[in-house]
């Protein structure tokens, strides 16, 4: 059996971001390209022409021609626990907290309950072309080892933590300051570091953490620097005022976050719809991250993300599906409300820039670049396979299509799971190749 794969097609992987629609330097793209792949990296690429035979004999060779292929879509935002919140009627951010998401969220506790999730929540990312996701499990440690034992399994890359959580909410989804604090760090001595798992400090927000569980947090933190940060910031104007009753000392939403040391390069704060200047410039000095959800901003009524605010002030940003708010897993889906919420500001998201976004903009917001988000020597293999004409629409609409620039826009508005040809996770065929019962 052949050790090594090539995966022939159309070659696409950003070097930088786009800086505008004529931008063509910022990626390279090889119209029948070779990528070789083995032990779950990515050893070359060029193209198909320029393989020397020996190569072709000794690797096992799958033809895509003439689909897109690109690393592997990533996801820097969403809650594990939420799948069946997902499609809750009539709701903005705190009432459909309470109403649908936080007795779904219950359900965790029960660890076969979050094992099955876990293995169906993969899955359903894998099909999306998703490979890497930043993750909220629920506030029960059952969640989390759930998760990370699911993703060892597919030796999928996973950030994410237990939520901490110990007001204003039910009973059933609610720990301690200490509880937290101890079973954060028993998450983090066992998995943290484990295959390609990194773990999250993950206070939900300010709402549901008392001022002594985010004194442990700041413990975590300095006790952990290398693990990640992610919370909600700004995301309701309720949700806001709320906010700044239960600290009332603070200047804005973020110093609460400033205060205890939860600000820097590998801090994702979810949402950040309504900032202030102040805000946006701690956050650009801090390096941390501001996280796009489009969909559940619309879904919930929550409000538009400023992107060209955010990049005005060196903010670095990443975009996400931000399920169960959110309501689709996939990453071409939010692309196309991503590109609506823009509109309504009179913003573009031009199709190169999203796609950079998706892969080596969303890596570099993870400081992951070196390990994902491209398709170069010495990366991770995590590929995903577009068919442009996918659907009857997106072959009708490809008959008159005349450049990639175009054809990326087609993907970023028609296109969904469908569009996913194949999903590669660390070198492996993944898609519809589900690991659960």
């Amino acid at each position: 059996m052949n050790d090594k794969t090539i995966l022939r097609g159309r070659l696409l992987s950003f070097r930088r971001e786009p800086e505008n629609a004529d931008d063509t330097a910022a990626f390279s793209y090889i119209e029948d390209g070779a990528l070789v792949m083995a032990g779950g990296m990515i050893l070359s690429v060029g193209a198909y022409a320029d393989l020397g035979s020996d190569v072709r004999q000794a690797a096992s060779i799958i033809d895509h021609r003439p689909h897109l292929i690109l690393p592997g879509f990533i996801d820097a935002h969403l809650h594990f626990p939420q799948m069946h919140a997902v499609a809750s009627w009539g709701a903005q951010l705190m009432e459909w907290l309470n109403t649908y998401t936080f007795p779904q969220e219950a359900r965790f506790a029960e660890l076969a309950h979050a094992e099955r999730m876990a293995g169906w929540f993969l899955d359903q990312l894998v099909s999306q072309g998703t490979t890497t996701v930043a993750a909220y499990c629920s506030v029960h440690s059952t969640s989390a080892t759930a998760l990370f034992q699911a993703a060892m399994q597919r030796n999928y890359r996973l950030i994410a933590g237990k939520a901490l959580m110990d007001r204003n909410a039910p009973d059933a989804v609610l720990d301690t300051p200490q509880l937290g604090y101890d079973e954060t760090r028993s998450l983090i001595a066992r998995w943290h570091g484990q295959g390609r798992i990194d773990y999250a400090i993950t206070p939900r927000f300010a709402i549901t953490s008392t001022p002594e569980q985010m004194e442990t947090v700041a413990a975590l933190i300095a006790e952990h620097p290398d693990c990640y940060v992610q919370t909600h910031l700004n995301e309701n104007h309720y949700e806001i005022e709320l906010t700044l009753s239960l600290y009332p000392k603070a200047r804005d939403y973020l110093d609460i976050y400033e205060a205890y040391g939860m600000l820097g390069p590998k801090s994702l704060f979810g949402h950040s719809i309504h900032m202030n200047q102040r805000e946006r410039a701690a956050m650009a000095a801090s390096g941390s991250v501001a996280v796009f959800c489009p969909t559940s901003n619309l879904f919930l009524g929550s409000g538009l993300f400023d992107e060209a605010a955010m990049k005005s002030a060196s903010v670095r940003t990443a975009i996400a599906t931000d399920i169960g708010g959110g309501t689709d897993y996939s990453m071409l889906r939010t692309l196309d409300e991503a590109y609506k919420v823009l509109q309504l500001q009179n913003q573009k998201l031009d199709p190169y820039r999203a796609f950079y976004w998706l892969t080596l903009g969303n890596a570099r917001a993870l400081s992951k670049q070196a390990e994902i988000g491209t398709l170069e020597v010495g990366t991770e293999a995590d590929v995903v396979v577009l068919n442009s004409a996918a659907t009857p629409q997106m072959a009708m609409r490809m008959e008159t299509v005349t450049s990639l620039r175009e054809e990326l826009f087609v993907l970023q508005t028609f296109g969904d799971d469908r569009a996913i040809a194949e999903t590669y996770v660390s070198g492996k065929a993944a898609k519809n190749r589900s690991l659960t019962s």
